[in-house]
């Protein structure tokens, strides 16, 4: 009972002697607020936290979502995007969940108060999303908001590697997101110098691409390095772009490969016509309002527009010089030069330019030169290897019992992706879509041998004729 109560009387007086130091501290707090300037309370608090900060061996960035309050901080919108493709669904107890439309896909993000650990090159960063719900000075009349941050938290010895390596990488991968997530546009030319965009939803891709594979993989290839050449282009001296010729039937692709090529690098794309633009100062005002990182089209650039040899100007008569005043308000071959791979070429980096044409030979020479259109690529008829492609991107299939008798007949006649794409839509059932292609390509084989047999009847007749003048003559 004794020591009972002595433990009693211990507990008592510890319990005494801790009230007693916190009046105290109430008491030289108040004095403190009262007696030391602001400024010098200021300067203490700082040193303390400087002492506790260099005790810690955990060191914290706070990325807020506004600048001072009023603008949103780019940074923070891009730690939410990095993050979001960090987050573990499994391991986070609560997520935030949001869309922009109805149309939208969902996006997932922490939420407030939840803590996850990133690893960058060995390190461990911890973020947690901080909302502090902040109320203003009663008699302001603003009323309350929320301070949203996003805390990260690592050991001191990392610091160096969080500024200089960690956001900077944060920010680099944000914006590949955005850029892959961003919806592309197509413009087209209006009022003949300005261009007028509408969204551009074309689902193609190199996967679902009729093309050889050995191909498609060299123009992937292509693009991937010149995308990463910024710093070799600028060395050597020459405009950051490259051209592209797709040459071969009509039906072959060459919209669909335009349109894989937009989705590959995310790019937008610029339809120029030719016949829409009243002359060359027109054609440099459009090249000038185009973005980086777009692709500028020229379909069918054959028959848009005439243009005129450089040759044919130079030994005109001079009586000719209304004809040549009416010339310079169109666009000639030496404009659209100019545009591919002169002087105005160079404003702007990143750009990619296609002309598609159903003859090659037609092309002025100046135009297929390496430096303006650096890679011929032939879009050609059907082969075994694009069909499959086609039967698996309508039907889903990699073989069918019909494969031989159609890889045998496509071998025979020639018959565009178009042509072969269009029989496999037709039919929701596969056999039936298989059987219906096979019956097209033996009329097609059949059609093509009357074709070939009335032209040489053609000849032949000719050949008559000119047998009978010849002996008419004797």
């Amino acid at each position: 009972m004794a020591s009972y109560d002595k433990a009693f009387e211990s507990y008592k007086k510890a319990l005494t002697t801790a009230a007693s130091v916190a009046a105290s501290l109430m008491l030289v707090r108040s004095v403190v607020n009262e007696v030391v300037p602001y400024e010098v309370r200021e300067m203490l608090f700082s040193g303390f936290g400087y002492l506790r900060s260099r005790i810690s061996s955990e060191h914290t960035i706070i990325v807020e979502k506004k600048n001072d309050g009023f603008t949103n901080n780019h940074i923070y919108n891009a730690v939410r995007s990095y993050l979001a493709t960090r987050i573990n669904a499994d391991l986070q107890q609560r997520l935030r969940v949001s869309s922009m439309d109805e149309n939208d896909k969902m996006m997932i993000s922490m939420a407030e108060g939840e803590e996850m650990l990133d690893v960058y090159e060995g390190t461990e960063f911890k973020w947690c999303l901080i909302c502090n719900d902040n109320s203003s000075d009663s008699g302001n009349g603003s009323g309350s908001q929320n301070e949203v941050s996003f805390e990260v938290s690592f050991h001191k010895n990392h610091k160096e590697k969080a500024l200089k390596s960690y956001l900077p990488f944060i920010l680099a991968t944000a914006k590949a997101i955005k850029a892959q997530e961003r919806t592309l546009r197509i413009y087209m030319t209006e009022y003949s110098s300005e261009w007028s965009p509408i969204d551009l939803h074309h689902p193609s891709t190199f996967d679902t691409l009729a093309m050889d594979q050995k191909l498609k993989q060299s123009i992937i290839d292509d693009l991937n390095r010149f995308i990463k050449r910024k710093d070799y282009y600028k060395k050597i001296g020459k405009a950051w772009k490259r051209g592209y010729l797709l040459y071969g039937p009509p039906g072959t692709g060459k919209s669909s490969l335009i349109a894989a090529m937009a989705n590959l690098l995310r790019f937008d794309i610029y339809d120029l016509e030719l016949t829409e633009v009243n002359s060359n100062s027109d054609l440099r005002r459009l090249l000038v309002g185009m973005s980086n990182r777009s692709i500028l089209v020229v379909e069918d650039i054959d028959c848009t527009i005439e243009l005129k040899q450089r040759e044919e100007g130079e030994g005109r008569d001079k009586s000719n010089s209304t004809e040549e005043n009416k010339g310079e308000d169109k666009v000639t071959l030496s404009g659209l030069l100019n545009f591919v791979d002169g002087l105005w070429s160079t404003s702007g980096e990143e750009r990619i330019i296609v002309f598609t044409t159903n003859y090659k030979e037609r092309l002025d020479p100046a135009l297929l030169r390496p430096g303006r259109m650096d890679m011929h690529i032939h879009m050609g008829y059907c082969t075994q290897e694009s069909f499959r492609i086609l039967a698996n991107n309508y039907h889903s299939i990699d073989y069918h019992d019909t494969y031989p008798e159609i890889e045998r007949l496509i071998n025979k006649v020639a018959v565009t992706p178009a042509e072969v794409a269009e029989v496999l839509m037709r039919n929701d059932d596969t056999d039936a879509a298989l059987h219906d292609l096979v019956d097209f390509l033996k009329s097609k084989i059949i059609k093509a041998n009357e074709v070939k047999t009335e032209q040489n009847e053609a000849n032949n007749q000719l050949d008559e004729k000119k047998d009978n003048k010849d002996s008419d003559k004797n």
